[in-house]
């Protein structure tokens, strides 16, 4: 007998049933549009100066119902008050509560309506490549855009506009533009999992978020000190995965960090370290990325001596570092 199925369950030239087929697109397409429909609202026009002043203007995040903003640093351009266009209409004056040039974020406050929509910061370690994410921003000032992909890379470092190294910074494949800076990378969750930084001009698929973990750190000094003080061992930080065995055989994490870069003359590079080893853990704790290593090192290990216990060669190791106080470029 003749097969009667539908016509619509027959391969196309991917190989794959249409009816399937379209039932992926639309869980893809209910993802990106539910993501739209509960972050958007919550993500602002951020203007520090008048339209046209290079890293004047951009966007941000709303992630309390009281009134803060997180964005970028280059956004905000040293200035101390900014101006803040809500999603739904309205215009504020902010004030810049902390500004941290090494991370490349800066954290307002502005008096919002009552009902403001608030975004939720995510947990940026639970990312994998491959993931989707979804970028909410003002590129080019066409307000509340949104682009999707996917990422392509986590734990990379990242020179900010200041001279600093980010670490720990989430390469993506979404679409950025001027302007999209300071705005939201949104898991498929509906979390905030990192800050749109950066995108490299004239490369094709290339884009870079700051992660909500380290996010998370800053604003917590921000709120506690007004700014993030903090030791430094002057290296470039990438967070890389430990073979299973490796990590099991030394006791460490699934994940270490790679020492990419040496600051000439910096703690590290005086303490014996070199570029490639693998940092396993910091004064006997683990660190598990970039982000552990940036908590880890904080205000109060400036000018103390730190145990890091490295992977080199396949070979366990301990070097001692007395850790500097990191300081913003001239």
């Amino acid at each position: 007998m003749f097969d009667e199925r539908p016509a619509t369950d027959a391969p196309d030239e991917s190989g794959l049933p249409e009816a399937p087929q379209e039932a992926l697109l639309d869980a893809y397409s209910r993802a990106v549009a539910g993501v739209a429909d509960s972050v958007g609202p919550a993500v602002v026009r951020v203007q520090s100066g008048p339209p046209g002043r290079r890293g004047g203007l951009g966007s941000g995040v709303v992630i309390a119902g009281d009134g803060l903003v997180l964005t970028n640093s280059h956004v905000v351009a040293g200035a101390r008050r900014v101006r803040v266009g809500l999603a739904e209409g309205g215009d504020s004056e902010a004030e810049v509560l902390g500004d941290d040039p090494a991370t490349d974020l800066a954290l307002l406050r502005v008096a919002l309506p009552r009902g403001t929509s608030a975004a939720s910061l995510g947990d940026s370690k639970r990312l994998q490549r491959g993931h989707l994410v979804v970028a909410i921003g003002n590129p080019l000032g066409f307000e509340s855009t949104i682009t999707a992909g996917i990422v392509s890379a986590l734990g990379r470092s990242l020179r900010s506009q200041s001279g600093h190294l980010i670490d720990d910074v989430i390469q993506t494949d979404v679409a950025l533009n001027p302007g999209n800076s300071g705005g939201a990378l949104v898991a498929a969750s509906g979390q905030v999992v990192g800050i749109n930084t950066a995108m490299i001009a004239g490369a094709q698929g290339l884009a870079f978020a700051v992660s909500s973990n380290t996010a998370r750190f800053v604003i917590g000094e921000f709120i506690a000190h007004g700014r993030v003080r903090r030791a430094h061992l002057g290296i470039a930080a990438q967070t890389v995965p430990l073979p299973r065995r490796v990590a099991r055989l030394i006791q460490a994490g699934a994940h270490a960090v790679r020492i990419g870069e040496l600051q000439p003359g910096g703690a590290a590079e005086r303490a014996g370290l070199r570029q490639g080893d693998l940092l396993v853990a910091l004064d006997g704790v683990t660190i598990a990325g970039a982000d552990d290593l940036l908590r880890l090192l904080g205000a109060d290990r400036i000018g103390r001596p730190v145990e890091v216990s490295l992977l080199r060669e396949g070979r366990l190791m301990t070097r001692t570092v007395t850790a500097q106080e990191r300081t913003q470029p001239a």
